[in-house]
């Protein structure tokens, strides 16, 4: 009697996938987390060109216009993320992913367009509510796809993917403005144009999304929970200590990104300007190369961190991210030009730590999160994350105007050791419980 043969497991690369995934599903996924992850640094890096030169914002202002910026998008996605894990567990990740990429790329094109602060902040918020879904898909996405002894592997290439986008931003797309202003065109000009490009390329990232991405829901025989519901079950899960420390991870991954993509750039125009006599456009472009060599940092370090999660206790791999995030950022405490070497030596333990704290704490939330709640959980992840933005935009604006330039990094050291604590503790209570 003939016996049918179970089927074989899929696989991408080396890693495990969960049933009915494709390669062209998981082509799809990395390009979505290299687009990201482009776009997040392309908006706020190239934001001290517009203040500078199209806005014409005093220096003494800018760090804290910055913040607020910064704070009113992070509003936006704290009040929406939750609602994107919530919706894509009812509709789907892929039209989730889709809407929310149309609306980044309305905000990057309303940049380009605006003419004062507050044309600014309808940007951002347009922009943040769509990299609110990005975000928060990418990670559902990722736990969808990959089985759980694959996804370390499958979140170092995403740390990959990462790196080359924000190095793609950092190399070429932050020297657009500088390419426009020296092809004729005044800043208003550049500007627009500028902004025009990069919205056509994240409306065609969108259709690509859509075209791309598996279709259907993940546990499409199982009853919802009301909205409200289910994000009170995922705030809830936090009573669990390890879940409560990946959404604290969480806060330091994503404020990591904020302090460097808000401030760095920042830190380099100001000093550009006053220091060097370059105009805005070319120090932003100047910074870029210097802030790519971090990218270029996560980009290598990210299979190390990815076969890290794999290979230790994931809460082990977590906290030597943590400590290379709090020696990176505590010791721009000691720099004052942004373009020097020690400047680059922190620089590049900061794209260690950027990476590898997305990746671990990553691992550490798909591990635990359950699986009808997954969706409810990283929102939840996100939305802590978003959090983390909103204190280092509030807490870094201010210091970066009133203390140092190199303020809002030295914060995040030592919020970074905090959680360190944290994650060593609870390592050493499970040791002692095993």
């Amino acid at each position: 009697v003939y016996k049918r043969q179970p089927a074989a497991t899929p696989t991408f690369l080396g890693m495990a996938l969960n049933r009915d995934t494709t390669t062209g599903n998981m082509l799809t996924f990395y390009l979505c987390c290299y687009a990201a992850i482009m776009l997040a640094t392309f908006v706020p890096q190239t934001q001290p060109f517009l203040l500078a030169e199209v806005l014409k914002l005093e220096n003494s202002r800018q760090g804290v216009v910055s913040g607020n910026l910064n704070f009113w998008g992070e509003i936006v996605i704290i009040l929406t993320v939750g609602f994107w894990g919530s919706l894509s567990d009812r509709v789907g990740r892929r039209l989730v992913t889709f809407i929310g990429s149309l609306l980044a790329a309305a905000g990057i094109g309303l940049y380009g367009i605006a003419r004062d602060v507050n044309g600014l902040l309808l940007a951002r918020v347009v922009y943040a509510a769509g990299i609110a879904s990005v975000s928060t898909m990418m990670i559902t996405l990722m736990a969808d796809y990959v089985s759980d002894a694959s996804r370390g592997k499958a979140t170092g290439l995403l740390g990959v993917m990462n790196g080359l986008g924000a190095m793609t931003a950092a190399l070429f797309l932050l020297k657009l403005p500088s390419m426009f202003k020296g092809s004729g065109m005044d800043a208003e000009s550049a500007a627009f144009a500028t902004y025009a490009t990069m919205a056509g390329v994240t409306a065609l990232v969108a259709l690509l999304m859509f075209i791309g991405l598996r279709r259907g829901l993940t546990h499409q025989a199982e009853e919802r929970a009301p909205l409200l519901q289910q994000l009170r079950e995922g705030a809830a899960e936090a009573r669990r200590p390890v879940i409560a420390l990946a959404y604290a991870a969480s806060f330091v991954a994503r404020g990591n990104l904020a302090v460097v993509g808000t401030f760095f750039t920042l830190w380099a125009t100001i000093y550009g300007t006053t220091e060097l006599g370059m105009t805005a456009a070319d120090a932003v472009a100047k910074g870029g190369g210097v802030v790519a060599i971090s990218y270029a940092a996560s980009l290598f370090s990210a299979p190390v961190f990815g076969i890290m999660s794999d290979r230790l206790n994931r809460v082990s791999a977590l906290a030597i991210t943590l400590a290379i995030s709090a020696i990176g950022y505590s010791s721009t405490y000691f720099i004052d030009n942004p373009f020097s070497v020690p400047a680059i030596i922190s620089l590049v333990l900061i794209g260690m730590a950027e990476v590898g704290c997305i990746i671990t704490s990553g691992v550490l939330i798909a591990e635990q999160a359950p699986s009808r709640l997954r969706g409810s959980v990283v929102g939840v992840f996100t939305l802590t994350g978003a959090i983390g933005i909103l204190i280092a935009s509030v807490v870094g604006g201010y210091l970066f105007d009133h203390w140092l330039k190199s303020g809002p990094f030295v914060f995040f050291g030592i919020v970074s050791f905090l959680v360190l604590i944290w994650a060593l503790l609870l390592r050493r209570a499970e040791t002692a419980a095993a």
